[in-house]
């Protein structure tokens, strides 16, 4: 049977990663976190001094050429996690402050060039699942399944609140809707690869369908995609 390239693409919060990750198990394909590549070049950043009041543009791209990613299977999750010149930093990726900076980070065209061209490679041979927010329109146009995910901001950041309340941050609701509806703005308004759904994608507003009917719509999906292309 033929493999192919599931593109989610969607707003922040909205459950991509925990979707395409299960996906990706399900169908024994590779998964890759687009966002966590965005992330860990934030988390550089922010640890050597390039955001001060403002992110210093002309020093991230200075920078550009040291910052290695990759990544390295969790031996006992085993998920793909990203690594930052050769650590893993999954557990420093997911904070508040990495959220209020990764899309200015990600709006620096150099910075999407560099990571647009990794993905691809990394795609060449199919059997990929990847999420993030240009997945569709620009990294793989020609992917075989495309979906769009969204809810309403309201929706994601009790998300996004309860995931960092139970991993022990001190946050407010007020503050993550707040970064919420700051990443949509600057997400969907950018220059470079603004965030849109793909003329072809698969809408998927999932405000109210809990995470095993998300699951097993896109896993119906994904089979009726690979029986054609089989």
């Amino acid at each position: 049977m033929g493999k192919i390239i599931v593109a989610i693409d969607g707003h922040s919060s909205t459950g991509k990663s925990t979707i395409a990750k299960r996906l990706a198990k399900a169908l024994d394909y590779t998964y890759v976190d687009t966002g966590a590549m965005y992330r860990a070049i934030t988390l550089f950043v922010l640890e050597n001094g390039i955001v001060q009041e403002s992110l210093d543009i002309d020093k991230l791209i200075e920078a550009l050429p040291r910052i290695q990613l990759s990544f390295k299977k969790n031996g006992q999750s085993d998920i793909a996690e990203i690594c930052l010149d050769g650590e893993s930093v999954e557990a420093k990726i997911r904070n508040l402050k990495v959220s209020k900076w990764v899309s200015p980070v990600a709006a620096v065209r150099e910075v999407r060039e560099k990571l647009v061209e990794m993905q691809q490679q990394i795609g060449l041979d199919k059997g990929v699942v990847m999420d993030g927010r240009d997945i569709g329109t620009v990294v793989f146009p020609e992917a075989e399944l495309k979906i769009f995910m969204t809810a309403s901001a309201e929706t994601r950041a009790h998300r996004r609140y309860k995931e960092l309340l139970d991993r022990g941050d001190e946050v407010t609701y007020e503050q993550v809707l707040k970064n919420v509806q700051e990443r949509d703005f600057i997400d969907s308004t950018r220059s470079v690869s603004p965030l849109k759904k793909a003329k072809d994608a698969i809408h998927f507003h999932n405000s109210d369908m809990c995470l095993e009917e998300q699951f097993e719509r896109c896993f119906n999906y994904s089979q009726r995609v690979i029986e054609k292309a089989g």
